[in-house]
């Protein structure tokens, strides 16, 4: 049971700094809600898909 109340609050606080990065961003306000709404709306799932495929630069090359 600890282990599912630990995961539940990483899971929160990633949701909270993708949606933090999502208003930080130089995408348009409708493009923002909809990631936003996304993160919500499926917390994992959409927070994953706007660290892969969110607006800004996406370069693995160091």
């Amino acid at each position: 049971m600890m282990i599912g109340s630990l995961i539940g609050i990483l899971v929160l606080v990633l949701d909270v700094i993708a949606i933090i990065s999502v208003l930080g961003s130089g995408a348009t306000t409708a493009a923002k809600l909809l990631w936003i709404l996304l993160i919500v709306l499926l917390p994992v799932v959409g927070m994953v898909l706007y660290f892969l495929l969110g607006p800004g630069p996406r370069s693995l090359a160091t």
